[in-house]
């Protein structure tokens, strides 16, 4: 059978055109009336964070009763934190997050019903109700090539895939790599997974071999799914050849699952299996596996500062209720709507709100496959024009990376349809805030900065939910969500109380979507996250907790210096630099400093058109001067032409701290750099402002 005609007998319900920009009539039923107010109705959000507060395990079991569909109930909604690092949740209870269970009936449908909102697990139910309802689109990197996915056509992809890998001896508990593009048969792929039991381990499509083959081998995976060729912002990517090249070195792997995502061929060995082949002759019905609500749902591997990464364990029932309570809420996410989360699903972001969270609440969900840039700095602008997206969240680093283009190339579409904006990935600073909300939301959307972490799960602070009409603070993530109960502490580990205070950021209460360990290594995970602040789990982030009670986060706390006795953190020195309007993009560190202790170094990358350099330093010295103080004026700052960033956008500061303190011959871990030849980039620059300033 040729390998054209099979593919297009895979594919071909994900390539019927439909309308340019406009989900289906069907797409927008549900399961319960649409209309949910996202902030809570006049004291409703104050009693709903008091109860999780006070009563966490209760609280949560009401919502889990009443959001998941259970195959057996539990019995015990939580298992306290004894040791630190243990807790457990929705203990006895039973369930497949792909697939649809018997509802049981519970108080919470009564808290729920008068907010017209009641969601389900993954798949099966919305097929069942809305089998038309858009699921996914798919904005490919080819421009204006968006493709529909109804939950129906979704649902067939998954158990074909499911069905695929199970004839090749992939069953529960196995674990399954996936190096792939953004795409429909990528989300298939990792709810097929979890149909049948097995652990997926999402490595983004960029990493090179020696980082895929470090994944796979730490997590002993069984099987890899992966794309003949990526495509990206114009260019081809060799996925299947950086497979070949990973596995060399894995005896584990037994087979790996080549899909098409190019006309291009590749060269297929015995182990490689054509997908699209393969899913032509499979069942397009697969029995879900009935999973312990404890089972492993995913790894995702998460760069660690002291080399190698770490496989973060998240579980089905806990993490799949915590995704998807957030994306309602924070998002204000109504059926009907077209909620555009433009990051990669090798990231804990694509994982929680582009494919777990929306899914479960029955949303349509955008895949954005390409670059904010490609082919021009409208891209995003005319997706949300075309796919008329109503809630856009994306990363502080592609904010700014537009916001140097100007004003032109957004307001050149049609932004109306959009209703929120998010901010994730790092702290956002207030020039890029304001350019976000005034210039892209025209001041009438909200902006909502969000703080978590691939270990979190799902969103912890966040401006919403809220009380009705509650202020948002630009460039602050403000509110904790329900069941989060955020603390300050000292350097002697001691609780820091009221406002206006400063501290490291912990959580007191145990919540369902947090990590339970790091695979092989759960010493590891003690030591990261309970060690240094017994009875609390510790962020590695400092914070700031306003007059009003809103927290504000200052970086991470190895981001903290104290100079002269004064405790800074480092964004807050980077958000004063960033209001120069020739300096897009800064990144602060510390360094030792014979008198004051530590000193801020300050690396900056100009404009183009940028040329009197000694200027613009004595310009940023003296706003910083101006908006903190004088004491955290940067002692030296550097020229470079781009910072070290990993593929999803944040900065590596620790490599800058290894480049000041004369240690660069121990750079650690940089397998998650877009482009390690940076690292050499700066060191150049680095040796050459030494030699100058002698």
């Amino acid at each position: 059978m040729a390998l054209a005609a099979a593919r297009a007998r895979t594919l071909r319900a994900l390539s019927r055109p439909r309308p340019p920009g406009r989900v289906p009539a069907a797409a927008r039923s549900c399961c319960s009336p649409a209309g949910a107010p996202g902030a809570l109705p006049p004291g409703e959000y104050r009693a709903w964070r008091e109860r999780a507060a006070r009563d966490p395990a209760g609280f949560w079991a009401d919502v889990a009763r009443g959001w998941l569909r259970w195959d057996s109930p539990f019995h015990t909604a939580c298992q306290p934190e004894a040791p630190a690092g243990s807790a457990r949740w929705f203990l006895g209870g039973r369930l497949n997050v792909s697939a649809r269970f018997t509802k049981h009936l519970s108080y919470v449908q009564a808290l729920f019903k008068p907010l017209g909102f009641f969601t389900v697990n993954c798949l099966d139910q919305h097929v069942e109700k809305s089998p038309n309802r858009v699921a996914l689109i798919w904005e490919r990197d080819e421009p204006g090539t968006a493709v529909h996915v109804t939950y129906r056509e979704l649902q067939d992809l998954t158990c074909r895939l499911a069905n695929t890998l199970k004839k090749y001896g992939i069953h529960k508990g196995d674990r399954v790599a996936i190096y792939m593009s953004v795409s429909p048969l990528s989300v298939a792929a990792m709810l097929a997974c979890a149909r049948i039991g097995a652990v997926h381990t999402v490595v983004f499509a960029g990493f090179s071999a020696e980082s895929l083959a470090g994944r796979i081998m730490d997590s002993g995976c069984k099987a890899v799914i992966t794309y003949n060729q990526g495509v990206r912002g114009g260019r081809t990517i060799e996925l299947k050849a950086t497979v070949d090249e990973a596995v060399k070195n894995c005896p584990s792997i037994k087979h790996v699952f080549v899909a098409q995502r190019t006309d291009n061929k590749v060269q297929m060995g015995d182990r490689d299996i054509p997908l699209e082949e393969e899913m032509t002759k499979a069942d397009s019905v697969c029995t879900p596996e009935s999973m312990d609500s404890e089972d492993m749902l995913f790894m995702l591997y998460t760069s660690g500062s002291t080399g190698k990464p770490k496989g973060i364990v998240h579980t089905q029932a806990g993490y799949l209720l915590y995704a998807a309570l957030t994306h309602k809420y924070v998002f204000d996410y109504q059926q009907g709507d077209v909620f555009g989360c433009v990051a990669d699903i090798g990231w804990i972001t694509g994982h929680s709100y582009v494919v777990y969270g929306p899914l479960c609440n029955g949303a349509t969900s955008v895949l954005f496959e390409s670059t904010p840039v490609y082919p021009d700095p409208g891209r995003y602008w005319e997706v949300v024009q075309r796919l008329k997206i109503n809630q856009f969240y994306g990363a502080p680093t592609a904010i700014r990376l537009l916001l140097n283009y100007g004003e032109e190339w957004v307001k050149k579409y049609d932004r109306s349809s959009l209703k929120v904006l998010g901010s994730v990935g790092e702290p956002i600073n207030k020039e890029a805030w304001q350019w976000f909300y005034e210039v892209v939301g025209e001041g009438r959307c909200t902006l909502v900065d969000t703080w978590w972490q691939t270990e979190t799960g799902g969103i912890c602070i966040a401006p919403r939910p809220s009380e009705e009409k509650a202020e948002i603070v630009p460039a602050m993530a403000m509110r904790p969500f329900f069941g989060i109960v955020p603390v300050l502490m000292d350097e002697n580990g001691e609780v820091i109380e009221g406002n206006d205070v400063s501290g490291a950021l912990c959580i007191a209460h145990p919540w369902p979507g947090m990590a339970r360990t790091i695979h092989g290594d759960h010493q590891r995970f003690i030591d990261a996250y309970f060690k240094a602040y017994p009875g609390y789990y510790f962020t590695g982030d400092g914070a700031y907790r306003n007059q009003k009670g809103y927290y504000q986060i200052t970086g991470r706390m190895d981001d903290v210096i104290n100079i002269s006795g004064h405790r800074l953190g480092t964004a807050e020195i980077e958000d004063a630099m960033a209001d120069h309007p020739e300096v897009p993009e800064t990144a602060v560190v510390g360094y030792p400093h014979k008198i004051k202790g530590e000193g801020a170094f300050a690396f900056i990358v100009l404009k183009e058109q940028t040329a009197c350099v000694d200027r613009i330093k004595e310009e940023l010295k003296t706003i910083v001067a101006s908006k903190i103080a004088k004491y955290a004026v940067p002692d030296h700052i550097l020229v470079v032409k781009r910072l070290p960033k990993t593929r999803s956008g944040k900065i590596m500061r620790r490599l800058l701290r290894k480049v000041v303190t004369e240690q660069s011959s121990n750079m650690g871990d940089v397998t998650t750099l877009d482009d390690p030849s940076v690292v050499r980039e700066i060191l150049d620059a680095y040796q050459k402002y030494k030699k100058s300033s002698s």
